[in-house]
């Protein structure tokens, strides 16, 4: 956004000026200087999947990666410093807080008796232990578009007829996109069983893939598909069913146009359309199936995942407590039910909140606002992601934001990520990534994140979902070791400090979209841990 424009010392002077005091006792960080772009680098040899695994903790200028320089942090800046804990709400599809790597930081309501019926603290919500479930027993769920073409009501007539050109668009795509898909699917498994027998294997890594020597031209063609199909960053069978899923969605938009009839709500008996109507749901944070809360999961593990324990991966934060609240489908979101999972996770305690979740009509867009000012207001830092269709959200619509003509911020407490590759090339933002010089704020690791997933699993993921996460494990960071600071310094605080890129750079996977890195978000910087704690160190004493 671009009503709060202010940089360099004037930024520091004017947070300064929004403290609550100084905190004492503060290291003398004077011999440690800020971590900026090498000009030049000569690339390490190609990243084993251990390195991938972490890519996001290393550093630019030791590793050669585009990292948030959270080992570097850990190791020269708060090796033997302690913390206060600090709560992070994931709103989300549900976490599997009985995972082997998260059961240890999930939030327990201190005011709560587990599992007594009753509600001991007053909040409306029964039981709520580890946070609540807005949606109940729903997984499946509408898009907006789709809403909206089913209730005329709950928007203008030109917010209708644009959804509508959507949903025709969808339509006459699908059967080009199903065919697609079938005929990638079938090259997949052919490549895959030929791998296989060559391997003498059912189960593969990427490495023993690329290192099958053969002049055989079948061999060869399958590598190749392959090797495109692992730089997903997912286990092939994984993305089997993906792909599958595609397939599933596009044949059902062909062969059944009346299950737009289904009311998927139904089951919760809320009215999704009355924002006063807020006790619904229920206490099960994970849902009713484990196995759908995989988004979620997996951004709780990139922000709090045990560090240092020699399982999975290593969270960003290391002394958080993860609040969850399941609001988010599969499909799109309600409006209500993102409004009141930010005031509850604020009314609970959470200082970070991290929404790795988006689409394109908000029918109720107010609402959330409101829960936005809300949060800021009670000194909640909210942390979303970009999203992922390759566009720039100074142009297109992305909900939800913190504006609403896309230029004047309605407060100063949200931050938009966009999503960054591990090569340290002209490659550097995701392909997939959301650009916007108003409307993306900075950059952060979003392409092939290791993390948890249901079932003490861990998986590569990507997305700017993956990029949200990173960010707010970042600010918990700060939030930890400083906690004076408000959480509009910290945003500024993750703005300013981070690494300013200066390269021509690759958008949206398209080599001859060829643009400055500075372009494609207000600071033209990635996310940087190190820099950002030699930041809030300073502004501290302040």
């Amino acid at each position: 956004m671009n009503n709060i424009k202010i940089s360099g010392l004037s930024l520091i002077s004017a947070l300064v000026l929004a403290g609550c005091g100084a905190q004492k006792n503060l290291p003398n960080y004077s011999a440690f200087n800020a971590i900026t772009a090498p000009v030049d680098v000569t690339k390490n040899k190609e990243l084993t999947e251990t390195q991938l695994k972490r890519w996001s903790h290393l550093d630019i200028v030791k590793d050669t990666i585009p990292g948030m320089s959270v080992d570097r942090a850990y190791t020269e800046l708060l090796k033997n410093r302690k913390g206060q804990k600090v709560i992070v709400g994931i709103v989300d599809s549900g976490v599997d807080i009985e995972h082997e790597d998260l059961k240890s930081v999930v939030w327990s309501n201190p005011k709560e008796i587990p599992n007594n019926g009753i509600d001991d603290d007053k909040n409306g919500f029964v039981d709520d232990v580890h946070g609540w479930n807005f949606l109940g027993d729903i997984v499946k769920e509408h898009l907006e578009y789709e809403r909206i073409l089913k209730d005329k009501s709950l928007v203008d007539e030109v917010t209708y007829q644009e959804a509508k050109k959507v949903y025709d668009k969808k339509i006459s795509d699908a059967e080009n996109q199903q065919k697609y898909y079938s005929k990638l699917i079938v090259s997949l498994d052919n490549a895959d069983n030929v791998i296989k027998k060559q391997l003498g294997k059912d189960v593969y890594s990427a490495e023993e893939m690329k290192a099958l020597e053969s002049k055989d031209t079948l061999v060869q063609k399958s590598k190749t598909i392959l090797q495109r199909m692992f730089s997903y960053g997912i286990p092939i069978a994984d993305l089997k069913a993906e792909i599958q899923k595609q397939i599933d969605a596009q044949n059902e938009l062909l062969n059944d146009k009346e299950s737009l009839d289904i009311d998927y709500r139904k089951i919760l008996g809320d009215k999704p359309n009355d924002i006063t109507d807020t006790h619904y749901g229920n206490n099960n944070v994970m849902g009713p199936d484990k196995e759908e809360a995989l988004h979620g999961t997996h951004v709780a593990g990139i922000v709090a995942q045990m560090r240092n324990n020699n399982i999975g991966g290593d969270g960003i934060a290391d002394n958080v407590a993860i609040l969850t609240v399941r609001a988010v489908p599969d499909g799109d979101e309600y409006d209500k039910d993102i409004a009141l999972a930010i005031r509850y996770a604020v009314d609970n305690g959470a200082k970070v909140i991290n929404g790795s979740f988006g689409k394109a009509f908000s029918p109720h867009k107010n609402w959330v606002f409101d829960a936005i000012k809300y949060a800021a207001k009670k000194d909640v830092l909210i942390v979303h992601a970009a999203g992922n269709d390759a566009k720039n959200i100074d142009f297109y619509d992305n909900f939800p934001n913190d504006s609403e003509d896309k230029k004047t911020e309605i407060s100063d407490n949200l931050i938009t990520v966009g999503a960054l590759n591990f090569e340290y090339d002209e490659n550097l933002p995701a392909r997939f990534s959301n650009i916007g010089k108003i409307n993306v704020d900075v950059f952060a690791p979003g392409v092939k994140i290791y993390a948890t997933v249901p079932n003490n699993k861990y998986r590569f993921l990507q997305g700017t979902s993956m990029a949200a996460p990173n960010v707010a494990g970042v600010a918990a960071l700060i939030r930890s070791y400083y906690p004076k600071l408000t959480a509009s310094q910290v945003k500024h605080i993750l703005m300013d400090s981070g690494v300013a890129i200066n390269k021509d750079v690759v958008v949206g996977g398209n080599p001859n979209d060829v643009r400055p890195f500075k372009e494609l978000s207000k600071t033209g910087r990635i996310v940087n841990a190190y820099n950002a704690i030699l930041m809030a160190n300073e502004m501290s004493k302040k």
